[in-house]
């Protein structure tokens, strides 16, 4: 028994459980940190420590911690679900969520999923999981059956998955998950012709990928495909579970797939980490590069190497897609230039990373300062190291960053990197590809700024130009994405799922705005949104969020300075406002009354409604240059 269990039991036995539930993210991560113990043992604890977890009433842990938050998870599916559930709560509670899961009837699925009145769409769950299984299928055949009575099965199960993704789009909540089908060897053998039994395995193989290829007309749907899960954790199915509990996936590929709807939901929700910290010696290379020296580590097409290699291959491949790559190594500083630049068997040069952090500071000061450099909190950053006090020491000093362990066996190190998706993302954005330049450019303005004589000047000289207008229809998953991870400068907090900014665009009574800047170092492309609404003669602004790397520039302030201007020439009497506190937008608190709004009613501390009369407007200031069209032509709104 782990210690994790241990202390879970203790908790439990001396009814303590929920007044300790602050402590259960951190006791599941080091259960999870046993770099070199099989997998199977790890989501075998889990799933024990979610048994006990599962006892627990939401209501008692909020009583002791209100503020913690609470994940409402729908889960339904064609046979039984009731093998998910412990999985499920382990790793909600794992990321620091409170779960509460509310389960549909068994094989109600189609009722759950499309009636409006079915207790999964009252609830207004924030995820909705539907588990599938090859009994979807195989439940249609009547014995004797073809395959292309199979392939007729497909194709009306096809249909039903359209018609639920289209009625959750309508009218339900949060997103939506499916799961592909796998095909077990019991129904391809049933089949004596092998010409028919490979033609079967053709038929499922292209009902699944049309049920992958559903995602790209449904924003709020993913499917999560469990081939490669099936590949990682084992058999699809276990025989006797399938028979006597109707349950049409085996216990570990449930665990498997509860990892994998958790990182759906974490990025749903804006929790996608943005930077990968890595160490360099058993990490990056082979070897200690202060004792063997530049010749003496590996990381080339050799035995020794390739691991390492494919390590890098690996980064290299998230870097392109948006994740940013630091180094923390406790090496001095000279060598590691030397071998970031020079050695002739590196894939990541020193191009490749925004910082390195290399010297004898401890690691969780390392980590500090690389957030602090890039302006991003710590818990944006993902640590992998191969030593454990390394990692025991950055999880308890900088407890939001999450830890990835390396273990004695580099050829796991991918495996081991990739496991909990921490960069997965609802859709890659061409600024998220472009992350790394802009972060560069970051350090441009940086040193402009120290050169500066004044605020002032560097202001003037940085050049920056404001355009404000209506997205494109490509801009409409990073006009989401902001809202999801932009917390500093979030007027209400709140997020907008891509399906919602969608709406928001296509209805005439609504104003959305993109905002975009550019200056002398780059264009950053699209930085913020403003969410308006049309009331008569008066306009109301329901959000407004922006990133924070253009923040103290007065790009906020060009913002409604324009909208207020345009209220006006359109011969409105009003614009108002509305402000939410969280605990990460604090700073935003006097941004409104600091451009002429006043409140509408007394400060609850909840929500504050603004007014502003536009009898005074205030210009935009004067070292921006700014673009506004409100009403300019564009493929989205």
């Amino acid at each position: 028994m782990t210690f994790a269990l241990e202390e879970l039991r203790t908790l439990r036995d001396t009814g303590r459980l929920a007044a300790g539930y602050p402590r259960v993210a951190a006791l599941l991560a080091e259960l999870t940190d046993t770099a070199d113990r099989p997998d199977a043992e790890t989501a075998d604890e889990l799933r024990r420590c979610g048994a006990l977890l599962a006892r627990l009433h939401p209501q008692d842990v909020l009583a002791h911690h209100p503020g913690t938050p609470v994940a409402t998870v729908a889960v339904t599916g064609h046979s039984g679900t009731a093998q998910l559930t412990d999985p499920l709560v382990a790793e909600l509670a794992r990321h620091g969520l409170l779960p509460r899961l509310v389960t549909g009837d068994h094989g109600a699925y189609l009722r759950d999923l499309t009636d409006p009145d079915s207790p999964l769409r009252r609830c207004a769950p924030q995820l909705t999981l539907c588990v599938l299984g090859a009994d979807a299928v195989h439940d249609e055949l009547r014995a004797p059956w073809t395959v292309a009575d199979a392939e007729q099965a497909w194709h009306r199960l096809l249909d039903r998955l359209h018609a639920v993704a289209a009625a959750h789009h309508a009218g339900g909540t949060g997103a939506l998950v499916l799961t592909t089908l796998p095909l077990p060897r019991r129904l391809t053998h049933q089949i004596v012709d092998q010409q028919q039994r490979a033609l079967l395995g053709a038929v499922w193989r292209e009902g699944n990928a049309r049920l992958l290829r559903l995602t790209a007309q449904h924003p709020a749907l993913t499917v999560v495909d469990l081939d490669p899960l099936v590949g990682e954790s084992g058999p699809a199915t276990d025989p006797r579970l399938a028979l006597y509990a109707r349950s049409a996936l085996s216990p570990a590929l449930l665990s498997a797939l509860a990892r994998e709807t958790v990182h759906v939901l974490r990025a749903r929700q804006g929790l996608t980490k943005k930077c990968l910290v890595l160490d360099l010696d058993h990490t990056l290379w082979d070897g200690v590069l202060g004792d063997d020296g530049p010749d003496g580590i590996a990381c080339g097409a050799t035995l020794r190497g390739e691991p390492y290699a494919a390590l890098q291959r690996v980064a290299k491949q998230l870097a392109a897609q948006g994740v940013l790559l630091a180094v923390s190594s406790k090496n001095d500083p000279g060598p590691v230039a030397d071998v970031l630049r020079d050695h002739p068997d590196m894939t990541l040069r020193a191009d490749d990373f925004v910082s390195v952090q290399a010297g004898w500071q401890p690691k969780d000061t390392a980590l500090r300062d690389i957030a602090g450099h890039l302006g991003i909190a710590a818990d944006a950053l993902v640590f992998a190291d191969d030593t454990a006090a390394e990692r025991a020491l950055v999880r308890h000093r900088v407890p939001g960053a999450a830890v990835v362990p390396l273990g004695r066996e580099p050829a796991r190190h991918v495996d081991r990197l990739l496991a909990d998706g921490w960069f997965d993302t609802p859709a890659v954005t061409d600024d998220d590809r472009h992350r790394a330049r802009h972060y560069r450019a970051a350090a441009h303005r940086s040193r402009l700024r120290e050169t500066s004589g004044s605020y002032e000047q560097y202001l003037r000289e940085l050049e920056t130009e404001l355009d404000i207008s209506p997205p494109r229809r490509h801009e409409l998953h990073r006009m989401s994405q902001l809202s999801l991870r932009t917390n500093q400068f979030n007027l209400t907090g709140e997020r907008v799922a891509p399906e919602r900014m969608a709406a928001l665009c296509a209805d005439p009574g609504q104003l959305v705005l993109a905002v975009r800047v550019r200056d002398r170092y780059g264009d950053s492309g699209l930085v913020g949104a403003v969410l308006a609404r049309r009331d008569g003669t008066a306009l109301h602004i329901d959000n407004f969020f922006l990133s924070c790397r253009v923040l103290a520039r007065g790009v906020e302030q060009g913002c409604v300075s324009a909208l207020l201007a345009h209220a006006r020439d359109r011969g409105l009497s009003t614009v108002g406002a509305r402000h939410r506190p969280t605990r990460s937008n604090t700073r935003t608190r006097g941004f409104y009354p600091s451009l002429g709004f006043v409140p509408r009613a007394p400060d609850t501390g909840e929500e504050t409604h603004y007014r502003h009369d536009l009898a005074e407007i205030p210009g935009p200031p004067g070292h921006l240059s700014v673009r506004a069209d409100f009403e300019g032509d564009t493929d989205a709104c």
